[in-house]
């Protein structure tokens, strides 16, 4: 919003020459608070000023002085106090005139770092632009309070700029079609843009509709917020989805129970979670109603909840259809708890992905007792855990951990998997072709090894033999070859490749030496020892990417 005023008016002249509003804010937030009686006669004399010297309205000019304290900090921070605040003050506005619109505009409920961007570039004076000037003067008259025209300017710095005598008619107009003077000051603090252009039929038009409901002006005026600004196109959107979606008394009782619905970030929110339902499949009429279930919550917040249940599921790695079942069969269940991190979760549950996903699957209302500020009771052993512990007990006994009660704890830790999982793993090693003592040595050096499927380990042999050309025992004296992602070996042993092709690498190295070193060793012993070298690997990298 802020981008788009500055495009409708000249350059900003910034508060600081240096920093950023953050740092402004920061350093005002940071000084002390001026003495009562300095305050006083400092207020006193910029009021003198402003209104004596520079003839602005004594209201103004008083509202001015006694409501921009960090304008006034500022201020005396320059002044070389002599005998008394006060005179010496006026010496130093005698010689050194202020920008009239940082008091100015801090009078009207602006801080430092919002009225920053605002600040006009070659204008000092608020006499320089009478039309600005005459425009807030007819939003007071109207009745708007002073510390409120400044979030106007922030939301709508167009009203301001309107031709002289054409702000008076648009409050006139919308007058005319019945709405009260306290009803429109709410609208134009809120609001403001209805002020641009001609009359906003948009807005007309959900007053009307709400009016047929039973909704009058002064419930609208109470559930709209000061700091908020309105689309009211988007809430008329939401309103004429509503109206095919419930019969005219659910309607009524759904906004009457959940104004939020059609004023939270004028109906974003209602519209993002229509949205996310439709992609799951989930049927208009079961969104309607889950409409009607709606819970006493914040419409943003049932949306983030909600999504923040998708990303757990998703993290725990549920299947799609499942994670869409459950979406759209508690809907509203999801969208009331606040789950708290998955890593904590499965801490605190004591439990791996795959039950977890069971145990949801099956248990669903489990969700809530999950949720920020309640303790995780830990789930029970089920029977299935019990036999993967005792298959993976008997599986690093096999490999020779039992003489040792600590070393066998470490391995509870370092092999991750269920019992049966991890002899899998290890026989998919021996059916490679490789000798069983030599594959629990292998282990033993790098248990890592074990922690990835079935299917992942294959895969990682079948290049190490049938791409690259390496016999099945370079495992043996190599076995970490397996933790290295396929995309790392292939990159090495292109550029390995094209260096020994380049005579630039020895035709002999390792496959230790090729892989396990990392890119900086890499690039600074091997690549850039040719020139064209970095611009190679950069290429081979690229390429990569892109088959994977």
């Amino acid at each position: 919003m802020g981008s788009f005023h500055l495009s409708q008016r000249q350059n900003p002249r910034f508060y600081r020459s240096k920093g950023s509003a953050v740092a402004v804010k920061r350093e005002v937030l940071e000084v002390p608070k001026i003495p009562r009686a300095t305050l006083k006669e400092a207020q006193a004399a910029l009021l003198e000023y402003l209104h004596w010297t520079r003839s602005i309205p004594f209201m103004d000019a008083e509202n001015m002085s006694k409501n921009s304290p960090h304008f006034l900090r500022n201020l005396l921070e320059k002044v070389n106090i002599v005998k008394d605040v006060r005179s010496s003050m006026a010496r130093f506005l005698r010689y050194h005139p202020i920008n009239e619109f940082e008091p100015f505009f801090e009078s009207l409920g602006l801080k430092p770092w919002e009225y920053t961007p605002l600040l006009p570039r070659n204008l000092m004076f608020l006499s320089d632009d009478s039309l600005f000037f005459e425009n807030y003067r007819v939003l007071c008259q109207f009745g708007i309070e002073r510390n409120k025209i400044g979030r106007i300017y922030k939301k709508a710095i167009q009203v301001f700029q309107l031709e002289s005598g054409a702000l008076p008619l648009k409050l006139q107009a919308y007058q005319e079609l019945g709405l009260s003077h306290s009803f429109m000051v709410k609208i134009i603090v809120c609001s403001p843009c209805v002020l641009i252009g001609d009359v906003d039929m948009k807005f007309i038009k959900v007053l009307e509709i709400l009016r047929s409901m039973g909704f009058d002006h002064a419930w609208i005026q109470e559930h709209l917020a000061d700091q908020d600004s309105y689309n009211w196109g988007l809430i008329l959107r939401v309103l004429n989805i509503f109206s095919e979606m419930f019969c005219s008394n659910e309607l009524v009782r759904l906004i009457s129970q959940h104004p939020g619905l059609l004023f939270e970030g004028s109906g974003y929110a209602t519209f993002s979670l229509i949205g996310f339902l439709l992609k799951f499949g989930h049927p208009i009429d079961q969104i309607s109603s889950m409409f009607l279930q709606f819970p006493k919550i914040q419409v943003q917040q049932f949306v983030s909840n909600l999504i923040k249940c998708f990303v757990f599921f998703h993290e725990i790695e549920m299947e799609v259809d499942e994670i869409a079942k459950l979406v759209c069969s508690y809907t509203v269940l999801l969208g009331s708890c606040r789950l708290k991190k998955t890593n904590s979760l499965l801490s605190n549950l004591n439990v791996g992905k795959k039950r977890l996903c069971k145990y949801i699957q099956e248990n669903p209302q489990e969700l809530s007792k999950w949720v920020i500020g309640l303790r995780i009771v830990p789930l029970p052993d089920s029977g299935e855990d019990i036999e993967s512990k005792r298959l993976k007990m008997k599986f690093l006994l096999d490999l020779g951990y039992g003489e040792n009660p600590n070393m066998m704890n470490k391995a509870f830790k370092v092999f991750r998997g269920r019992g049966g999982e991890l002899q899998e793993r290890f026989d998919s090693i021996v059916n490679a072709g490789l000798d069983k003592a030599d594959v629990s040595e292998m282990v033993t050096v790098s248990p890592q090894i074990l922690n990835q499927s079935k299917t992942v380990i294959q895969s990682k042999i079948d290049i190490l033999v049938n791409e690259l050309g390496y016999p099945l025992s370079s495992l043996v004296t190599f076995p970490s070859f397996l933790s290295y992602t396929t995309q790392r070996v292939r990159l090495r042993m292109a550029m390995y490749n094209w260096l020994k092709d380049h005579k630039k690498a020895e035709p002999d190295l390792a496959l230790s030496t090729i892989v396990a070193c990392s890119d900086k060793i890499f690039l600074n012993q091997y690549v850039n020892h040719h020139p064209s070298g970095p611009r190679v690997w950069q290429d081979l990298k690229a390429e990569l990417s892109m088959d994977k």
